[in-house]
């Protein structure tokens, strides 16, 4: 059985066959190819059984990333929480994974990394594991009195309840005002975690190229924004990719008023699943946080090909450990511009 590649952007098969497929993902999008290729210049590919010009019966889909200071490596994807290889059939995905791997070797990679969701790949041989985190994901198909019934009632339920009776005033949509307003609130809050944020350009690639799929969502106190989070929409999920807010005013209720907001227009629009996504295992403050919202916890798995004792991910997160008292006192612009340059080499 062959193994062919594509470039998804040029060739609509790729759209046509994320589409359709039911594992497919907002992160599957060619709009969050595209924005990653705009962005960062990660050139991405797909691998797949099926010759050309035949329609798509499987693939996966990688970003190239070419750095001088993290490695050479396909990513399947950067800044994904998760990315299912859409190769339902074991022959199908054995065939490619036997490929990556003469990949691998003759493209000199320091390797190659996958995140599926669901699909485990322990049987899978050269693969091994790289890192873990918790997932969670809320089921959206009781009423809305049910699923608020199953907030915890202290940090969720009465936090929501303040926020409305404060009569926070609420907007969404995709405005460079509120992305404006957005990235503020995303600084203030990467530095309150000593973590560089994200150029502003990621964000208006994000939101030319993937149009309606995304919203952004501020709340404003006395005409000040002080929380917002970012969603994204694809099938039966909605999806929370990206928050930020004042801590100085959390006793409002601020986020956890836009995360209710983010299910109730989910639940309007037909979803079913509301993903919050990953979180750091040793970040128990999130990891609370989305558990009170009567979310499922479980465990997301990366792999990689062929699988290293310390991953380019664990090295990035101890080297901004150590970065991270310089971070949390430098200006907005430098701090700004750290990430313009550090996130080109993370994926």
């Amino acid at each position: 059985m062959a193994v062919y590649a594509l470039n998804p952007l040029q060739d609509s098969r790729w759209a046509d066959f994320f589409g359709r497929h039911p594992r497919a993902s907002i992160f599957h999008a060619p709009g969050w190819l595209e924005a990653l290729q705009r962005t960062y210049g990660y050139e991405p590919i797909v691998y797949t059984t099926s010759g050309p010009g035949s329609p798509l019966t499987n693939g996966i889909v990688f970003c190239h990333i070419r750095s001088w200071l993290t490695g050479r490596r396909l990513v399947s994807l950067p800044f994904a929480d998760h990315c299912e290889p859409l190769a339902d059939s074991a022959t199908e995905r054995n065939e490619i994974f036997s490929f990556l791997q003469l990949v691998l070797e003759r493209e000199k990679l320091k390797y190659i990394e996958i995140r599926p969701l669901s699909t485990d790949l322990r049987g899978e041989p050269t693969v091994q594991e790289s890192n873990s985190s918790c997932f969670h994901l809320l089921d959206l198909r009781p009423t809305l009195e049910d699923l608020f019934r199953r907030f915890q009632k202290d940090s969720i339920q009465r936090k929501i309840r303040r926020a409305e009776r404060e009569a926070l005033f609420y907007e969404e949509g995709r405005s460079d005002m509120l992305l404006k307003q957005f990235y503020l609130l995303f600084v203030l809050t990467r530095r309150r975690h000593r973590v560089p944020p994200q150029p502003i350009d990621w964000f208006r690639n994000l939101v030319t190229c993937l149009g309606d799929r995304l919203k952004i969502r501020v709340a404003s106190k006395a005409g000040r924004p002080i929380a917002g989070i970012m969603t994204l929409r694809h099938g039966d999920a909605m999806v929370y990719k990206y928050g930020g807010s004042d801590a100085s005013v959390h006793n409002l209720g601020a986020m956890p008023f836009l995360f209710w907001k983010a299910i109730q227009d989910g639940k309007v629009d037909g979803a079913q699943r509301f993903d919050f996504g990953r979180s750091d295992c040793e970040n128990a403050g999130l990891i609370t946080f989305k558990d009170r919202w009567g979310s499922q916890r479980s465990q997301l798995t990366y792999w990689q090909l062929p699988g290293q004792s310390a991953s380019s991910r664990s090295q990035w997160k101890r080297k901004l450990k150590f970065a991270g008292p310089i971070l949390a006192c430098i200006p907005d612009r430098l701090l700004a511009a750290s990430g313009r340059v550090l996130y080109r080499h993370a994926g």
